[in-house]
């Protein structure tokens, strides 16, 4: 077996972000830094478990900050639903846990998104929460995903799967 060093894989993920534009690295970037850690654990312990997004949502559950993440890849559900009904369904679902002022898990997004969001809830889009997606995907890009590189969480993980692979 081949092993993959993290510099090699950092240097593979700057490579691979230098193939998408500006609009694109939106919405690959981010997904990709996180499978790109799984992937590294993959290779280095055949026999384990490790989902990179989960690890992701653990340190955020701990910040008290997962609604991000969690909005985000219900967006990216939502998308896929084909349904009318079912869409009207799950958009008014998601405004009422993450738009809804108050809601039990609101995010942070500007104003006239969230009316904007109000307006169409009725006869919701398949993009209806294209920019409530877009507006937490920076905060998370910005602000808590650079957090969690820092984090302890991530430092022994990262120290675990490096003395793993020395071994």
């Amino acid at each position: 077996m081949r092993v993959v060093s993290l510099a090699a894989l950092q240097k593979t993920t700057l490579e691979e972000m230098g193939r998408y534009s500006d609009s694109d690295q939106r919405n690959v970037i981010f997904p990709f830094c996180i499978e790109i850690l799984a992937y590294y654990h993959l290779m280095c312990h055949r026999n384990t478990n490790f989902n990179g997004p989960v690890v992701y949502s653990a340190y955020l559950k701990m910040e008290h900050s997962d609604e991000n993440i969690k909005f985000w890849m219900a967006c990216e559900s939502y998308k896929k639903i084909a349904s009318r009904r079912s869409r009207i369904s799950k958009a008014k679902k998601l405004y009422k846990i993450y738009i809804q002022p108050q809601s039990p898990r609101e995010i942070n997004i500007d104003s006239s998104t969230r009316e904007n969001i109000c307006r169409n809830i009725q006869e919701p889009t398949q993009t209806c929460f294209e920019e409530a997606q877009r507006i937490v995907y920076m905060h998370m890009e910005r602000d808590s995903y650079p957090r969690f590189l820092k984090s302890e969480m991530y430092q022994k993980l990262l120290k675990t799967i490096q003395s793993s692979s020395n071994s």
